[in-house]
């Protein structure tokens, strides 16, 4: 298994930005190394990346992943971070849910104004039997 990893090697692996990781470490989510100028990242920053971008595809904030990712070496250790996550999945779940009911409402409200938008337009310009 590789020692470290370099910031391309990790933004090409991930297709992520410099920039990215460098917020990532500005905000405490990944701690890499320093020689001289180069940042050098652990296996565990590593992975730390990967949960990052899991959670944030999931839609989980910045602030909860990193409530998950630094429960996990402390206390109540990755039974609690278990517990956690499981509360967060479930409350994104319902957001979710929520948030298909709406669309589904607004979905059926557009083909309700859409139909009377064509029965209108129907009734403004009539054709004629000849016309059909």
């Amino acid at each position: 298994m590789q020692r470290y990893f370099t910031i391309t090697q990790l933004t090409q692996e991930f297709d992520i930005t410099t920039r990215t990781l460098r917020f990532y470490e500005a905000q405490g989510l990944v701690t890499p190394q320093r020689r001289g100028r180069q940042r050098l990242y652990t296996p565990g920053d590593r992975t730390r990346i990967k949960l990052i971008l899991r959670g944030k595809r999931l839609g989980f904030s910045l602030a909860e992943v990193k409530e998950l990712i630094g429960m996990y070496g402390s206390a109540p250790g990755e039974a609690g971070q278990l517990r956690l996550l499981m509360e967060k999945i479930a409350a994104r779940r319902e957001e979710l849910l929520e948030k298909q009911r709406d669309i589904e409402l607004t979905l059926l409200e557009l083909e309700e104004v859409e139909a009377g938008a064509l029965a209108r337009m129907e009734e403004l310009s009539p054709v004629t039997s000849e016309e059909r």
